[in-house]
């Protein structure tokens, strides 16, 4: 029976590496896959989806599934879609109705929240109506599991700003929620013991 998946996870946890890799090994056993990403993800070209280990494919975005036709969908024995904390909640509702009408499963691959610890839309309306919710673990520098994705500069955490901001690890984090609120980037600097989310 077809399911509709999520797999979270903070930033660097491997989602991207996670979502090739379940490609590769439907390909591997014969089976026909559809690779998308959503589209606001253009860092590393439109049509690519990359991995911080390396790992690159060619992809479609996920505009381009919502305009296929059903019986078109319903010829793939898998979708996978990366970046899906910035899809819609009418996107993650079709992705939905392709599982439920077509017989297909869906695994989706993005962030929880964002760099205030807010849910994203997409992922909001995953953890609501997904069938299976996974967690891709990291861990923080302290070696705790990090569950924050902690935006930064060189003056330290970010706090304030528009909820997407592309970038990678120049640019953010995963912290363990106890040094996200203490807004300790590493070992090596003082507490700033700031409010949460300032």
């Amino acid at each position: 029976m077809a399911k509709l998946y999520f797999y979270y996870g903070a930033m660097g946890s491997s989602k991207s590496a996670n979502a090739l890799m379940a490609e590769y090994n439907y390909r591997e056993r014969g089976q026909k896959v559809l690779l998308a990403k959503t589209n606001l993800d253009t860092r590393d070209g439109k049509n690519v989806i990359h991995s911080r280990i390396g790992l690159e494919k060619e992809c479609v975005l996920l505009t381009d599934i919502l305009a296929m036709k059903d019986d078109e969908i319903a010829k793939y024995d898998a979708v996978i879609v990366d970046e899906i904390q910035f899809a819609t909640r009418t996107q993650i509702d079709f992705l939905a109705h392709v599982v439920d009408d077509l017989s297909v499963p869906v695994m989706c691959y993005g962030l929880r929240t964002d760099f205030q610890l807010n849910l994203f839309e997409g992922s909001e309306r995953l953890m609501a109506i997904a069938d299976e919710i996974k967690e891709v673990k990291t861990v923080c520098w302290c070696g705790r599991k990090a569950t924050c994705n902690a935006r930064y500069n060189k003056h330290g955490i970010i706090r304030q700003g528009e909820q997407v901001m592309l970038g990678a690890n120049d640019d953010y984090i995963a912290l363990c929620r106890k040094h996200f609120i203490q807004g300790k980037l590493g070992p090596d600097e003082e507490d700033k013991a700031v409010g949460f989310c300032d």
